[in-house]
């Protein structure tokens, strides 16, 4: 198995690894904290969010980072400069300071290849993903759990223990709560 991140900009491969089964289907599609509009987010349905989801794999950049295992997609991350997503104004996720900093918030491996290391994958190459686009840092907002197993519908989001092996360290606490943990803001800084 020899993995490789990638830009997501292929709407394709995308659309395999977060995309609904059925195109009618009101699914995310990473669309909930990408869009800075909750009123947009809440107006596309259906087959709309897919189209919306294909308009930004055609942007510069594009909205995140596949993994692949030889050409097939088996995971994603969304990394995105935080000024363009809902946590430029999301009041529970504290700003740090007045860098441009990216965002890093959601996570997702496709069945059939969970537990190989994929997620260190997608942290790794979203790293360099943001350093390659002139981000200063970069940010996430894992859960704290404290090795305690995490429900697999909000791993979403990763885990404090993933960033901090991927480097990014402690920089405040926040007010969000998921599955029950305290949600915390890690960084790493691209200096």
């Amino acid at each position: 198995m020899a993995i490789e991140v990638r830009p997501a900009s292929v709407y394709d491969d995308v659309a395999a690894v977060i995309g609904p089964k059925k195109p009618t289907s009101n699914v995310c599609f990473c669309l909930s904290y990408r869009l800075r509009s909750s009123k947009e987010n809440l107006a596309l349905a259906g087959p709309a969010r897919g189209d919306r989801v294909r308009e930004l794999c055609h942007e510069t950049p594009p909205p995140g980072v596949l993994a692949y295992d030889d050409d097939e997609p088996v995971g994603w991350a969304a990394v995105h400069p935080r000024a363009d997503t809902s946590f430029a104004t999301n009041r529970k996720i504290p700003h740090v300071d007045e860098l441009d900093v990216w965002s890093l918030w959601c996570f997702r491996v496709r069945p059939g290849h969970r537990g190989e290391g994929i997620v260190h994958h997608l942290l790794t190459g979203a790293v360099e993903f943001a350093r390659a686009n002139g981000a200063p840092a970069i940010e996430g907002y894992p859960v704290d759990n404290c090795d305690a197993k995490v429900d697999l519908t909000m791993a979403y989001v990763g885990t404090r223990r993933a960033f901090e092996r991927a480097g990014f360290t402690k920089a405040a606490d926040t007010t969000s709560v998921l599955n029950r943990f305290p949600r915390v803001l890690m960084r790493l800084d691209l200096d």
